[in-house]
């Protein structure tokens, strides 16, 4: 598999009357990790994506598997592991640190959750230095995840965190929603303001990134219809700039708010008074500060460098033939 298939991969899978296998690819883009625990026939063992998973069903982390690694328990419960790849890196997501996986989770012994406090001070400095003079009076989070990052954002500038908007928990994920109409709907179903942490003041927003820009832009209409006098917009990860074609469902690069634009113009495009940005090397230094081996990031959404296989104009221009919404919105609807 690792000579003919390029790309991000994390497989786990059972082979009928011999045993559970699992492997990752060579550059380790996918996070998966496995733990141990004693049942009633002696040890068991599981394979899983975030390290919190072992948490709630008892089980010890053993450890993250490496790039290029397969493992094997076989029907008696013996461990085997072995590197298959001949050449491997570890070059994980940093997508998954900024937003899919959960605060709690450990990903290849990096801490989520410090992750996300160093990318809350890094910000927070960053306002100090575009914004000396800054009039905010509260830091509001856009839940759920950014909220680690706007905490360590409040303390360092030294202002009030309030939990400005209520979320529905029965509500998917926005951004990878099919169609504009959809996610735009969604949006208002999902959040609803606390009304008395607007009214009157400076707010400043506070998201973990910032994709399509169709949330955003919602949020902060939201924000000045529950009184607020201006509305300003951090984001702890940089600009969303080109799609990622590793396993997560991010849209296309002409769908993508800040693809082609300053930070400026995006903060004028969802309606924000201003707008600041994390610095790409600030993130990569918050999530690096938490590592404790060796390790390079794949940034391919922010920066366009596709580490794994060639991904060239060419195929994105496909990729976006396929993909983008006009395409969704033309597929016939199957019931």
């Amino acid at each position: 598999v690792h000579r003919r298939c390029r790309g991000a991969y994390a497989v786990v899978g059972l082979i009928a009357g011999q045993g559970l296998f699992a492997f990752r690819d060579r550059f380790g883009i996918r996070p998966l990790c496995f733990g141990k625990r004693q049942g009633l026939y002696g040890l068991e063992y599981a394979v899983v994506s975030e390290s919190v998973v072992l948490d709630s069903l008892g089980f010890e982390l053993i450890r993250d598997l490496d790039p290029g690694e397969a493992l094997f328990v076989d029907k008696s419960g013996q461990l085997h592991l072995r590197q298959c790849a001949e050449t491997r890196s570890l070059v994980p997501c940093i997508f998954e640190h900024v937003y899919f996986a959960r605060p709690d989770s450990m990903l290849d012994n990096i801490s989520v959750y410090k992750c996300r406090l160093r990318m809350g001070e890094r910000l927070a400095d960053k306002v100090l230095r575009l914004r000396p003079d800054h009039d905010i009076d509260v830091v509001i989070p856009i839940p759920d995840t950014s909220r680690v990052a706007a905490q360590a954002l409040a303390e360092r500038l030294g202002l009030k965190l309030r939990e400005g908007f209520m979320k529905n928990r029965y509500i998917g994920r926005t951004f990878i929603m099919p169609g504009q109409k959809e996610r735009k709907k969604s949006v208002r179903q999902k959040l609803n303001p606390v009304k008395l942490e607007f009214a009157g003041k400076n707010v400043l927003l506070v998201d973990d990134s910032i994709v399509r820009g169709t949330t955003s832009k919602e949020i902060i209409q939201m924000a000045r219809d529950a009184g607020a006098k201006n509305v300003y917009m951090a984001s702890a990860a940089p600009g969303v700039r080109f799609p990622n074609v590793y396993g997560i469902d991010m849209p296309v690069a002409s769908e993508l708010i800040a693809h082609g634009r300053s930070d400026d113009a995006v903060g004028h495009a969802i309606g924000a008074d201003w707008m600041i940005y994390q610095k790409l090397d600030d993130l990569v230094t918050a999530c690096l500060g938490a590592a404790e081996r060796e390790v390079t990031f794949d940034c391919s959404c922010f920066d366009g460098v596709y580490v794994a296989g060639t991904i060239d104009e060419e195929y994105l221009n496909r990729l976006e033939s396929r993909r983008k919404d006009a395409a969704k919105d033309a597929e016939p609807v199957i019931s």
